[in-house]
């Protein structure tokens, strides 16, 4: 081979080895410069070194300002939230209603009876005015009746005494005709008979239980809710049991009721809970706070009569466990007149009802249904109401009865 030769390949694989020294140099270099950047080496300089040192520094005294920053504003929340609790606690609790009391309420539902829209008494007396009655007026009278939804077998009765009454019969003055219609409509409405509340008769039990009947619409629970009031209008204590489960706003609308008047109430902490376990644990609580009165409420469904029977005698025997129960009230719409006596009748075998409420009992009412309910069912009107302000619920007055409607 030629020197020439050698010598170039010689200087090529010289060029070569340096090329892979240089690359390899570079290589570590920019590994040791990459290594520094990001803080892998230790800086080797007092220059470096203290800039870091200056760095860590302001970062930690950063992060003690945003500590003490977070720490002031945590304080003034506290305080705030301290100063709201003791402004709570300083401002008044809501008074509860004071309910009206049950004289003021005989005379204003008496009042109200007289300007309703549908008094048949007058009717009455404006046929039975007339100097000689003929038998078109006696059928009139009779129609009279039966519209009123006195029923037929009571209207029979009261056309029967009103013909054989001389005082009716001859020429009378209006004022002497107007005595002798009163007491024949008392004796039909009742003047003797005993209407009070069981838990306001002597020797009642205590707590005293009410439970509440009726069908959906009638104003059942509203009722119940009134009924509490007038019970509190005459300082007893009252606990009420939401016992309604399959109506969601039942519990609310009774807690509302309640809350007006300081009345507590028992109630399932869902809906269509066993009405009978509400009714239980309602009067262990009535029990336990020692209340005058416990006033149960319950569904109005009307299924069908066994159904109906089931359940409201599960709710009676469970709650019996506790109290004994002292009352069942029928809630009745007194605009449905007869319509509503078929329903009426299926409670009253259902549970054995011992009064009777009749709600709305106003100018669209017709007021024979007092004389047939009572003749109907065989248990006395109790309490009546007209309208729907809260305390229009008062105790049935025969007398002002028979007064409103011939006024």
């Amino acid at each position: 081979m030629e020197m020439n030769t050698v010598l170039a390949v010689i200087g090529v694989i010289v060029v070569a080895v340096v090329l892979i020294a240089l690359s390899i140099w570079l290589s570590k270099s920019r590994k040791r410069d990459l290594d520094r950047a990001m803080g892998k080496v230790a800086p080797d300089d007092q220059r470096t070194r203290d800039a870091k040192a200056a760095a860590d520094a302001r970062l930690a005294a950063e992060a003690a300002e945003a500590a003490e920053a977070k720490a002031e504003a945590a304080a003034d929340a506290s305080d705030a939230a301290q100063s709201t609790q003791s402004a709570q606690s300083t401002e008044p609790a809501a008074e509860p209603e004071s309910p009206e009391s049950v004289g003021s309420r005989l005379t204003r539902l008496k009042a109200k009876l007289a300007k309703s829209g549908n008094p048949f008494g007058k009717a009455l007396f404006d046929i039975l005015a007339k100097d000689n009655l003929s038998e078109s007026d006696w059928e009139d009278v009779e129609d009279t009746l039966l519209l009123a939804d006195v029923g037929a077998e009571a209207s029979a009765q009261l056309v029967d005494d009103l013909r054989t009454d001389a005082r009716i019969t001859g020429k009378s003055d209006p004022a002497e005709v107007r005595a002798t219609l009163k007491e024949k409509l008392l004796d039909l409405v009742g003047r003797d008979t005993d209407r009070r509340l069981n838990a306001e008769k002597p020797g009642a039990d205590k707590p005293s239980v009410i439970i509440m009947v009726g069908v959906n619409g009638t104003g059942k629970t509203t009722t119940a809710g009134k009924l509490a009031r007038l019970f509190v209008a005459e300082g007893k204590q009252v606990v009420m049991g939401a016992a309604d489960t399959f109506r969601a706003a039942a519990a609310d609308q009774l807690e509302t009721w309640g809350a007006r008047v300081n009345v507590p109430v028992v109630r399932s902490d869902k809906d269509g809970a066993d009405p009978a376990s509400v009714a239980f644990e309602a009067a262990g609580k009535a029990k336990e706070s020692d209340a005058d009165v416990l006033i149960i409420d319950t569904a109005g469904r009307l299924q069908n009569k066994s159904n109906l029977m089931d359940e409201l005698g599960k709710i009676r025997r469970v709650t019996e466990k506790q109290l004994p129960v002292g009352e069942v009230l029928l809630v009745l719409d007194a605009t449905t007149g007869q319509n509503g006596m078929a329903q009426a009748k299926v409670f009253a075998e259902a549970i054995g009802i011992t009064g009777v409420v009749l709600s709305k009992l106003d100018g669209s009412a017709k007021g024979g249904i007092v004389i047939s309910v009572q003749k109907e069912l065989g248990v006395p009107v109790k309490l009546v109401g007209l309208g729907e302000g809260p305390d229009d619920l008062a105790p049935f007055d025969p007398e002002g009865f028979v007064d409103g409607i011939l006024a």
